[in-house]
């Protein structure tokens, strides 16, 4: 009756501090067992084909896909650029191909790399033989002409 009856804000502090009136706790709202769960799920439990409700691009956008692929190819070309380890040339050509989808990971982007420096180090061996063959002729026919000119010269 007397809780009842104990309107003002005084009566009430005074009722609490007697002991009659207490403060209900707080109801507690545990986040323990979200925590457990995203702990499995970061290890990959419960993600089976049961628990998807997205289709794989809402899930992981293939946007998302290709500008983190796209980004790790042209970073590598920038570096091998200014590296001086592809002329500008080069890195143009292939950051075109990189646009056109032609590399699938920075592995196969490193490989072909490697095989157009390999293809124009023989390119230029090649020519380089190709260079002192003609000028073994040049002077095989100036020997030649010498000579002849030699010859008529003496009869």
């Amino acid at each position: 009756s007397k809780i009842s009856l104990a309107t003002p804000r005084r009566n009430i502090l005074r009722l609490h501090k007697d002991g009659l009136i207490i403060k209900k706790p707080t109801v507690v709202h545990s986040r323990a067992r979200v925590a457990l769960r995203n702990e499995a799920k970061r290890k990959g439990r419960h993600t089976g084909i049961g628990k998807r409700r997205g289709t794989a691009n809402a899930r992981l956008p293939f946007k998302v896909l290709w500008m983190r692929r796209i980004r790790v190819l042209r970073r590598l070309l920038k570096k091998m650029r200014d590296a001086k380890k592809i002329d500008k040339h080069m890195y143009h050509n292939l950051y075109l191909l990189s646009k056109g989808n032609q590399f699938k990971n920075k592995r196969v982007l490193v490989e072909a790399i490697h095989k157009l420096k390999a293809d124009r180090v023989k390119e230029k061996a090649l020519a380089e033989q190709a260079e002192a063959r003609k000028a073994r002729a040049r002077a095989k026919t100036a020997r030649k002409a010498a000579k002849d000119a030699a010859q008529s010269s003496s009869d």
